[in-house]
């Protein structure tokens, strides 16, 4: 039976889906990834030999060197794609259940920031902890597409 993986952007006005087996899943530290995707790194899914589809929307994309295309949602702007010669890659977050693609490799070591791999001693708190730093996120209302498809998004019931 063939795996089937779908995702998309943060508000939902691009989604994919991919079938087959997704195993070269990975964490680059480069400086352009970090860029790329402001963050300490990028966790990165290959789809190569895998069926790809966009399912809702069109990412832009930027032209990052003279080989690699980044694409991303022009209405939310999350990063979506890592595109190359060799093959794309796709946001690990981007994924509805990016749980089911632990990364197996780290690139661009020589630009990995010295605490990253300190990152699981920090004291961890859920997020309901926070309600006294804000006091807004008691009425806090999520816009975020959710972590499937849907026929439609935005709903048009939404305020």
């Amino acid at each position: 039976m063939t795996k089937t993986y779908t995702g998309g952007c943060q508000c939902g006005a691009i989604r994919f889906r991919v079938s087959g087996e997704l195993k070269d899943s990975s964490i680059c530290h480069c400086r352009m990834c970090q860029k790329a995707f402001g963050a300490y790194y990028a966790p990165l899914v290959s789809v190569r030999g895998a069926d790809f589809e966009w399912t809702r929307g069109q990412r832009k994309t930027f032209r990052s060197s003279n080989f690699v295309l980044r694409g991303f949602c022009g209405d939310c702007g999350t990063p979506l794609t890592y595109e190359a010669p060799d093959g794309m890659a796709i946001a690990a977050g981007a994924f509805d259940d990016p749980s089911q693609l632990p990364p197996t490799i780290q690139w661009g070591v020589e630009g990995k920031i010295g605490f990253v791999d300190h990152l699981h001693e920090l004291p961890g708190e859920r997020t309901e902890a926070d309600l006294t730093a804000g006091s807004f996120l008691h009425e806090l209302i999520s816009y975020q597409h959710p972590d499937h498809d849907t026929p439609v998004w935005p709903p048009e019931d939404r305020t």
